[in-house]
């Protein structure tokens, strides 16, 4: 086994402690309403991740426009503190997190987004994600639809980003890609070996995998946020799935390997307007 129990039961005290302190805070937030209940979760978030020693590197230009749907490649848990640090918004989450001990609890106050597959829930859930969309709330998305192992990018899901579709304030929905990469342990390039330390996936068990991840050293993350583009841009659904697709893995490549990203190029229809 990898990693300090000392420093494993430290990280867990601190965060114990944090979360136990703040979530009141945010409870009272949410019933008050205004921003403060999504500024709140992102200090909260930088909070967590320097009790559990985690740093993060950020490439690329994240989108001011308000609202704009974030879609990221998902690898680990540790990706809710990562963008959350990052992005005071709301995640779009799978129906069942919400029946998660702890967590689950944790995503309701951070005004996660639960999606049901059920149709009678559909109309119910457009309705709430357009409410966000018309308070200019930015949404967070995990395209593939499940965690991956970090090495690679899972196909995404088109079917995840309808919500593109909304028309906040009639104007087309700013859409941005973002990769996640885990990239170094102890300012050390991670290997295929030490990455599944922290990415999550298959039918790994959540308690034994979050002490080994929060025992090891200091991990550093890197964020790339892409050219944004909109569905209109680029002509429909599953056109944005395979940008954002193709974005997000040329993003991911180039952290594992350290090498300089290509020149992003705007959306093909952008180049035909422009020409």
């Amino acid at each position: 086994m990898l990693g300090s129990p000392f420093l494993a039961t430290k990280r867990a005290v601190l965060y114990v402690l944090l979360t136990l302190s703040c979530a009141p805070v945010q409870a009272v937030l949410r019933w008050v309403g205004g921003k403060a209940q999504m500024r709140f979760p992102s200090w909260y978030h930088k909070k967590v991740l320097r009790c559990l020693g985690i740093s993060v590197d950020v490439k690329g230009r994240k989108s001011t426009v308000r609202p704009t749907l974030f879609v990221s490649n998902h690898v680990s848990y540790l990706d809710i503190p990562v963008l959350g640090s990052l992005i005071p918004g709301c995640f779009v989450a799978k129906a069942e997190v919400a029946e998660w001990p702890v967590f689950g609890v944790l995503a309701k106050l951070q005004n996660t987004i639960f999606v049901d597959r059920r149709a009678s829930r559909t109309a119910e859930q457009r309705d709430e994600i357009t409410r966000f969309l018309e308070q200019g709330d930015p949404l967070v998305i995990f395209a593939e639809g499940t965690s991956g192992d970090g090495n690679r990018v899972l196909p995404f899901k088109s079917a995840l980003l309808s919500v593109a579709q909304q028309r906040p304030g009639d104007a087309p929905l700013t859409v941005q890609p973002v990769s996640i990469c885990y990239r170094l342990l102890d300012d050390i390039p991670m290997g295929r070996y030490l990455r599944p330390y922290f990415a999550w996936f298959g039918d790994m068990e959540l308690a034994s995998h979050v002490w080994e991840a929060i025992g090891l050293g200091r991990l550093t993350v890197e964020v790339i946020f892409h050219e944004p583009a909109t569905i209109e841009q680029l002509g429909g659904r599953k056109e944005l799935a395979r940008y954002c697709q193709q974005r997000v893995a040329e993003g991911l490549a180039s952290g594992l390997t350290g090498q300089p990203r290509p020149i992003e190029k705007a959306p093909q229809s952008l180049n035909k307007e422009a020409a």
